[in-house]
């Protein structure tokens, strides 16, 4: 006897809210990174017609698009609401980003996470005082992000921007792996390459096995903090791809 699929019940799905900028076209890569029970409503803030300079990730931290975009993707009743924009929200430093996440919550968020402030929070996790990093961005950006991770004790011992000025989500694995190769990681405790539109997640555990640290990624921190904070297990490691697509051991 064949069971009635009108009886089948619907596994419980745990709603995550992202808040991503007017140009991100990684959707693909933050859902690899979300266990089948959770799921991700996206909005994205209104288009800019800008380079991508201080001017335009300081459009991006204004905390009234932000709550206004808060607001779109409450309907599904999101557990959590994560703002997906590395740039956007380290350029205000720590107190922009602070500015960001209770924007969020004050539009009625019920918790809420940056991708700056997760970056943090997986640095301290991971106990890194001394952290490397790669960026597309002009070198004025990039200043800003080594500032940030300034202000919460954690020192860049070396930096590379790609001047990049748009059309970050057109880079490829290569162009990440040829950014890390001119980067001097000796005495760096984690590797950290910034920015939601660089794709990263199947070059992750590729180059913690080639720098011995662990590699931390822009999407890779925003679904952590988020899952986290929605209560969701995960079946990963910072640092390292999902186990459930590769099998790959961590440490």
């Amino acid at each position: 006897m064949t069971a009635d699929p009108f009886e089948i019940t619907l596994p419980v799905q745990t709603g995550i809210g992202v808040v991503a900028p007017f140009d991100f076209a990684l959707d693909r890569e933050l859902w690899r990174w979300v266990p089948d029970h959770a799921c991700l409503h996206t909005t994205r803030l209104p288009y800019l017609p800008e380079p991508v300079t201080v001017q335009l990730a300081e459009a991006l931290a204004d905390p009234h698009g932000v709550r206004r975009a808060t607001r779109d993707l409450l309907v599904p009743e999101p557990e959590v609401v994560a703002y997906s924009c590395t740039s956007g929200n380290f350029i205000g430093g720590a107190a922009g980003e602070a500015a960001l996440v209770a924007a969020m919550l004050d539009a009625g968020a019920p918790r809420a996470v940056t991708t700056s402030g997760a970056m943090v929070s997986a640095l301290e996790s991971l106990g890194v005082r001394r952290v490397a990093v790669v960026t597309p961005y002009v070198d004025a950006v990039t200043d800003r992000l080594v500032s940030f991770l300034a202000e919460y004790g954690i020192t860049t011992t070396a930096s590379v921007g790609l001047g990049m000025l748009g059309d970050i989500w057109k880079m490829t694995y290569a162009h990440v792996l040829a950014a890390v190769a001119e980067l001097d990681t000796t005495g760096a405790d984690a590797l950290f390459v910034s920015c939601t539109n660089v794709p990263t997640y199947d070059v992750i555990e590729p180059l913690r096995r080639r720098l011995g640290i662990p590699v931390l990624t822009a999407n890779q921190v925003t679904m952590w903090s988020a899952l986290r904070a929605a209560g969701v297990p995960l079946d990963w490691d910072l640092g390292a791809p999902a186990r459930r697509e590769f099998g790959l051991a961590t440490g």
